[in-house]
């Protein structure tokens, strides 16, 4: 990124090959919603290139990226007034792996959508704060700084999260 901001645009290619797909990962895992999540990830690009005078270098590229594309999925929430999460799990179901048994299958699938509606009941920090950490691998400290607090704080909001969303999920498959 830094030579992108020194004016090497070539490289910003790069960057999206590298990040795409985890950026998609993350912004439809918010919302549920593929062509949203896409354009979105093209927004967030762009907003790399017409902000890249904001990125300093002395933190970590990631977390300066989450932070922009955590603004873009506010833009669009209150843009479409929070309609994240209406398409439901058809968008996920066919990620699912599964055994040789076709009723390994089935039950894989049952739970993958038991989870994918638990999540969606999550409240969106609750939501938010899991696929950083789980979905998308970023370390407690990367989360704090994106979403500007400490990493103790992230801690015990991840712990509260994982807590609620197993009770939510035993409902459902209850």
């Amino acid at each position: 990124m830094l030579k992108v901001k020194a004016g090497d645009l070539d490289k910003m290619g790069l960057l999206f090959e590298r990040h795409h797909r985890a950026l998609y990962g993350f912004l439809f895992r918010m919302t549920s919603q593929r062509e949203s999540s896409e354009d979105m990830v093209q927004n967030v690009f762009y907003r790399m290139l017409r902000y890249r005078n904001t990125f300093q270098g002395s933190g970590d590229f990631k977390t300066w990226m989450y932070h922009l594309a955590r603004n873009v999925l506010k833009d669009h929430l209150r843009k479409n007034k929070g309609n994240a999460g209406q398409s439901s799990a058809e968008g996920l179901e066919g990620r699912i792996g599964g055994g040789p048994s076709p009723v390994d299958l089935i039950e894989k699938k049952q739970e993958w959508k038991a989870l994918l509606n638990a999540m969606e009941d999550l409240s969106p920090e609750n939501r938010e704060i899991l696929i950083l950490s789980r979905f998308q691998d970023l370390r407690y400290h990367e989360i704090a700084r994106i979403m500007d607090m400490t990493e103790g704080a992230v801690r015990v909001r991840v712990h509260r999260a994982i807590h609620s969303l197993k009770n939510i999920y035993l409902q459902i498959v209850n």
